[in-house]
This record gives structure tokens, sequence and C-alpha cells, in this order.
């Protein structure tokens, strides 16, 4: 196993740090921009939202009260601790921001520490002039850039709103993305997978978001012992637009600083490729003596983890159905956005059909994430040893598909059952609604294919599709963009069910340019060379 030559203390475990960091800036020239203009678009899109739906200060003094009863609500978006547009900004988008930069930062860390040692690329340039610490200092870096320009975007353009609560917002999502960062160096410090470590991460990052729920659904301002174990907790309280609690930031900085010094301990007690948790390894017969198998025990742990999340979602929204109704009241700029997201069938009936939307649209980072996992078993090698026994290329990508297309069904039926067990009613409508999300969740899936099979080394531009799809569906109707638009998504042409009349047409379109996306991409990978 390879080790660092160079001693233990001295400057030269940060040599070529700096080379490292632009390396990885510019692996991630694409998805670096695409997660920051998700994120800043949804953020810097809610003050004229709200400004449409609450355009007078009675009407914003209405919400803040009608918020303080409504402890369902509370725990999806937080508590709302003023009514200025800026101060409803930070309380409507802040959570979901931070929840995104924590993402986007995790999947930084993880992909140029553990993957690079996973793939063998990490030994080759450790045999160089290259410190002990670069790589893990040269990931923190780049998630430090990617947070620190999204936290310059947020604050420029929230700073008509006030440049004190502007600036406290955008650097309360920043530092929620750093304290992951600096969790993830940790993980990827303990586990010898970059799929676990990826996981471990992000249940971290659920139960964050749990534990802020929960906390915020019993009390009203905040000062819930469970909202203050939670990262996305110090963000809400630290206020911006509301009398700004500036201390709060040193929360933040803390939990980086600490994290980040166990990360940087840890990574200098270990070998290059070695885990403090080693993998326990597996039997090659029996339970994985199939390719199917072994695809399922690979990725087992995500569609239990996204089974679950999807499960709860369901009941957390169904739950607040009618606190909805009674929250958008008499407001006609908010029911014609929930028409425009959910059709016209009844307030009721269109909350749902939205959130129906909204979950079909996350569901659709599922089966993007499932189906590059054949581009990640490809790139890391671990692909060449199946397919070198007899395992066609078809039936090796069909195991992991399966899963895929699979798993993408049965999280959006957990989901309509959780639905239909909070709403305590329409139990077969609400299943329906989120089954006809399905086929446009496999169109996306079946562009992941595609880009497999003919580019592999374009595959990641999926991520890119879903996230513009997600920003589409999420921000379009709310910012009443054109419906040709909203036509560019395949969710923007299923029916708006429960309530809305079926249409069969669509359904059958969208599955069928599914099929033919999943055909070109098995056989693009038929015909080409397996990447290494």
């Amino acid at each position: 196993m390879t080790t660092f030559a160079v001693r233990p203390g001295s400057s030269r475990q940060l040599a070529g740090t700096g080379t490292l960091l632009r390396f990885a800036l510019r692996r991630d020239r694409l998805m670096i921009p695409v997660w920051i203009a998700v994120n800043a678009l949804m953020v810097l899109s809610m003050p004229n939202t709200l400004e449409g739906l609450y355009g007078t200060p009675a009407e914003r003094a209405d919400l803040v009260r009608q918020m303080e009863t409504n402890s369902s609500l509370r725990a999806m978006v937080g508590p709302v601790f003023g009514d200025s547009l800026g101060a409803l900004t930070a309380w409507r988008a802040g959570v979901y921001a931070g929840a995104l930069a924590a993402v986007m930062s995790l999947l930084i860390v993880v992909r140029h520490t553990r993957d690079e040692e996973e793939s063998g690329r990490q030994e080759l340039v450790a045999s160089g002039m290259v410190g002990r610490r670069a790589a893990l200092t040269a990931a923190l870096l780049a998630a430090a850039v990617a947070n620190a320009v999204l936290a310059l975007l947020l604050t420029a353009g929230l700073a008509g709103q006030g440049t004190a609560g502007a600036l406290a917002l955008g650097l309360g999502i920043a530092g929620v993305g750093m304290v992951f960062a600096t969790m993830a160096a940790i993980v990827a410090q303990l586990t010898e997978s970059a799929r676990l470590a990826r996981g471990l991460t992000a249940a971290a990052l659920g139960a964050a978001f749990v534990l802020r729920a929960a906390g915020d659904s019993a009390t009203d301002d905040g000062s819930s012992v469970l909202t203050w174990v939670s990262p996305l907790g110090w963000l809400e309280n630290l206020r911006p637009y509301a009398g700004e609690r500036w201390w709060v930031l040193a929360l933040l900085a803390g939990a980086v600083l600490v994290q980040g010094a166990v990360a940087y301990g840890l990574a200098g007690r270990r070998d290059l490729g070695m885990s403090f948790l080693p993998t326990r390894p597996g039997p090659a017969t029996g339970r994985l003596g199939s390719a199917g198998a072994l695809a399922w025990r690979l990725q087992r742990g995500s569609v239990l983890g996204w089974s679950i999340g999807f499960l709860l979602a369901g009941v957390v929204y169904g739950g607040m159905t009618e606190g909805a109704a009674d929250l958008v009241g008499d407001n006609e700029n908010a029911r014609r956005i929930f028409e425009r997201m959910g059709g016209r069938s009844g307030l009721t009936d269109a909350f749902l059909a939205s959130m129906v939307g909204m979950l079909g649209l996350v569901a659709a980072l599922y089966i993007v994430a499932s189906v590059l996992r054949l581009n990640g078993e490809e790139t890391s090698g671990r692909a060449e040893p199946v397919l070198a026994n007899a395992v066609g290329r078809l039936r090796w990508a069909a195991g992991h598909l399966v899963i895929a297309f699979g798993g993408s069904a049965l999280i959006m039926l957990l989901a309509g059952l959780g639905l239909a067990a909070g709403y305590g009613k329409g139990t077969g409508p609400i299943l329906g609604a989120c089954l006809v999300q399905l086929p446009a969740i496999w169109v996306i899936g079946g562009l992941a294919v595609l880009l497999h099979g003919l580019l592999p080394r374009a595959a990641a531009a999926a991520w890119g599709v879903a996230g513009a799809v997600l920003l589409i569906g999420w921000v379009g109707p709310a910012l009443d963009v054109p419906q040709a638009v909203l036509d560019l998504s395949p969710f923007g042409h299923l029916p708006k069910l429960p309530g809305g009349a079926m249409e069969w047409g669509p359904v059958v379109v969208l599955t069928g340019l599914a099929v033919v996306l999943v055909a070109g991409g098995l056989a693009g990978l038929r015909r080409r060379d397996i990447t290494t």
C-alpha cells in the first residue's frame, strides 16, 4: 500500500494543494455551477414570488399569525420571525437552500477524497511530490470556493431587501454547507467506500432536517432543544432580516473548525486507500452469485434510505394538507400558483397534486443516482472483473436498471401510502397520482442510461438535466413563467391528479420515450469499450 514520503508535521504535507485544487475545480466546472445556479435562483426568486402572494403589510402580518398556530407547516419550512419580504424569504427558502448547499458540499468532498482513493487515481498522484493532507485540503477548499460563490450571489441578489440580512443569510447557508463538507471529510476517513461515505453523510443531513422539524413543530420561535441540535436549526435561528443573531455564525464556524481538525487528524493516521472502518468482505457465491444479486447488494442501502424518506415525507405532506388550505384562504395569487402546479380541481386536490409532483421531481434525483451507479462501477474498475466472467454487458446493466426503475416505482408507491395516511382519506386516488409520475421519472432515468451508454465521460450531465427539471417544476409556477418553459420538463405533460381528468396519451408517450432512451443507451453500452 502506498504511503506518503513526508514527515509528520512537516509543511510539505500540503505540497501540491494548489495544483489539486485547480484540478478539482476543473473537473467540477459543470457540477458546481449547476448546484450554485439552482440554489441561488430558488432563493433569489422568492422576494418577487412572496410580493405577489402577500403584497401588503397586512397580508404578511396575517401570514405570520397563521404560521404561529400551524405546527405542520412550521415542521416543513420552519418558524417565521418577521413580516418583511426579506424575513419571509429567509423563512421560505433558508432551510432548503442550506440543505442543497450541504448536499453540494458533501458530494464535492467525497468525490475528491474517497472517490479518488477508491478508483486508484490518488495512489498515482501520491507517488509524486504531493503532501499527505493535500488532497483533503484541496477538496475542502473546493467546497469552500463553491459555498463562497453561493454566499456572494445571495448577498448581492438580496441586498435590496437589506444588506445585513442578505449577508447573514448568505453566510448562514454557506456555513451549513461547510459544516457538512467537514463532516463528509471525517466520514471519508472512516469508510472504505465512497458510496457509503456519501450515504452516511446524507443520512446525517436527513437526521438534521428531522430534528429541526420536530423542534419547530413543538415551538413557534425556534427555541426547542431539538432545533438547536441541528445545523439547519442554527441557520433559522440566525434570523436574517429579523434582528440578526450574528453570534450564531460562531456555532457554524466552530463546528467547521472542530470537524476539520478531526478529519485532518484521521487523515494523518491511516495509509492511502485504508479506512478506520474497513468494509466487511462478503461471499462471492450464493446470494451474490448473479449480476442482479450483486447490484441489489450494492444499492439496497440507497433503496432503503430513499424508501423511508419518501414514506415519511408523504406522511408530513399529507398532514399539511388541511393546514395549507387554511393558510391559502382567499389569497388568489397563492391559489393560482397551486392551480398551476396541481390543477384547477379544488384547493385541497391542487395542493395534494402539487406535493405529488414535488415528490416526483425529487424521485428523478434517485433514478439518476441509481443509474449512474453503472458509471461508477465502470470508472472504478470494478465492472471489469464481473464482465470477465460469464456475464454479458446487458445482463450486468439490467441488474442495476431494474433497481433504478423498479426502485423509483417503490418509493413513489410508499410516498402515496404516506400521503394517504397523513391526509386520512383518498388512498386510491392518491396512489394513482403518485404512480402517474413514473413515466416522467423514467424519461429522466432513460436519459441517464443513454448518456452512460453513448458518452460515459459526460454521464454526469444527467445531474444537470435533473436539476433543471427540478428548478422548472419548483420555481417555474411561482414565477409565472410561460407554459412553453414548463413544457420543457416531462412532468409538465402529466395529468394533474388527484382531482383532474386522467389522460393516457401523455403517459403512454412518455413511457415509450423512456423505453427508446434506455434501448439506445444499452445499444451504445454493448458496442463501446469499457471505461477505465
